[in-house]
């Protein structure tokens, strides 16, 4: 199998450092053993991110506001476990743009964030890089960004602008997405052990759960998972160990991140399906 995916390229377009790993860490591992060149567009450094480690709490952006230098070097570790070698930051090779923190907050408002930034500029960042990688699939988020995030949203909208106006036709694009069944098992494993995932009650209650009619690809990176986990360990100021994603794994088997789901935008549906009629290579019908 090695090598079997030689000369196929994949473009992913994240906000912030450890977003990938979430959504796509298992995908990317798998493809990338494969032989497929996967390239990693980063679009801020994650500065206002919550600190969950209380000996690096002075990081924070309220404090040293030096969290995105840290979660930098949190990004190349993450990458080295996942195997992949070509990762950049929006911007020719400059960390241009800043995490612009939620909606509604001061840093919101800042004029460096990457929401406030001049989008045409941003666009044509990527789409430098989509003209110099070629790639035969795009991956990003749907246009709330999967749950609101200002700088999610305008990851999406760079992306799929830059995909637009790029002399480099793509053949597929997908978009991340997390299944409400999916997630509401794990919400049924949590409490039957008195504990919870995230505070919720349903998965209704969590803004990136989406109904399974949006599934259209599952790609199973369950001989990969261990590389997402030593990679989701290596984004430790923003993932705990015995944090939600953690004990959802402990309770459901690691088969809970091994599995993940994308909705194809752009391109045909190809076999192979799997039983739920869902692709399961995102490179299928794909020639080089």
């Amino acid at each position: 199998m090695k090598d079997s995916y030689k000369g196929y390229r994949i473009l992913l377009v994240h906000a912030h450092p450890d977003d990938e790993t979430i959504n796509n860490g298992s995908t990317m591992a798998m493809y990338a053993a494969l032989g497929a060149e996967v390239t990693l567009v980063t679009c801020t450094r994650g500065e206002e991110g919550e600190v969950l480690v209380p000996d690096l709490a002075h990081l924070a952006a309220h404090q040293t506001d030096s969290l995105g230098e840290h979660r930098v070097e949190e990004l190349a570790a993450a990458m080295k476990a996942l195997g992949i070698t070509d990762h950049r930051f929006l911007g020719e090779g400059v960390i241009k743009y800043r995490d612009s923190g939620m909606m509604g907050t001061e840093p919101n408002n800042r004029p460096d964030t990457f929401w406030s930034a001049d989008f045409d500029g941003a666009t044509e960042h990527l789409v430098k890089v989509i003209d110099e990688v070629k790639p035969h699939i795009l991956i990003t988020y749907d246009e709330f960004g999967g749950y609101g995030h200002p700088d999610h949203i305008q990851a999406h909208r760079v992306a799929m602008a830059a995909s637009e106006k790029s002399v480099w036709d793509i053949p597929k694009i997908y978009w991340n997405v997390m299944p409400k069944s999916v997630i509401q098992e794990g919400i049924d494993a949590m409490k039957k052990i008195g504990s919870d995932f995230m505070g919720a009650e349903s998965a209704d209650d969590l803004p990136f759960a989406k109904d399974d009619s949006f599934v259209h690809a599952r790609i199973d990176g369950n001989a990969y998972v261990n590389q997402k986990m030593d990679a989701m360990r290596a984004h430790a100021t923003q993932i705990e160990v015995d944090g939600p994603f953690f004990a959802l794994s402990n309770n459901l088997g690691l088969q809970v991140w091994g599995f993940e789901y994308y909705t194809l935008i752009k391109g045909a549906k190809c076999e192979p399906f799997d039983a739920q009629g869902y692709e399961t290579d995102l490179l299928a019908g794909i020639s080089l």
